[in-house]
């Protein structure tokens, strides 16, 4: 397992053949980068994310070892960063595998819903008209339901 908290960008390539590469006897690997969204007509100044360096890594260790529990997997990766981004930055990825598609997706999935709605980051969107903390969605804790 290895998970990081990191201001400095990565290379999506390289972070999943890398991963892939290290999962023998794995029939699967599934990964998700997720992107700085603009707001729209280039709204998005910035996007600064905070965190609290330790606790931030605990917490996401906690949740990844739920997901070793829950699903048959043979290893996890997430990058999460933090500091000053911009629209169209790779801000975070996640990586599972396991023997089956499935149990990657699904380890993958619940990573990712816990990543969006529990991860103990502060996010601030930064705009022409100023800057806002950006609130939690009820879509985002309503996907934490199903697991």
């Amino acid at each position: 397992m290895d998970i990081r908290v990191q201001e400095s960008a990565f290379d999506l390539g390289a972070e999943a053949n890398a991963f892939a590469a290290r999962q023998k006897g794995m029939g699967a690997v599934v990964t998700f980068t997720g992107i700085v969204r603009d707001l729209g007509e280039g709204d998005l100044q910035a996007m600064q994310i905070e965190h609290y360096p330790g606790m931030t890594e605990k917490a996401i260790s906690k949740i990844a070892d739920e997901a070793l529990t829950r699903w048959n997997l043979g290893d996890i990766l997430v990058i999460h960063r933090h500091g000053v981004l911009q629209a169209e930055d790779l801000i975070m990825m996640v990586a599972t595998s396991s023997p089956h598609r499935v149990e990657a997706f699904e380890a993958a999935e619940f990573l990712m819903d816990y990543l969006k709605s529990r991860a103990p980051f502060w996010k601030k969107e930064v705009t022409p008209e100023g800057a806002d903390w950006v609130a939690a969605k009820d879509e985002d804790e309503d996907a934490l339901s199903r697991w």
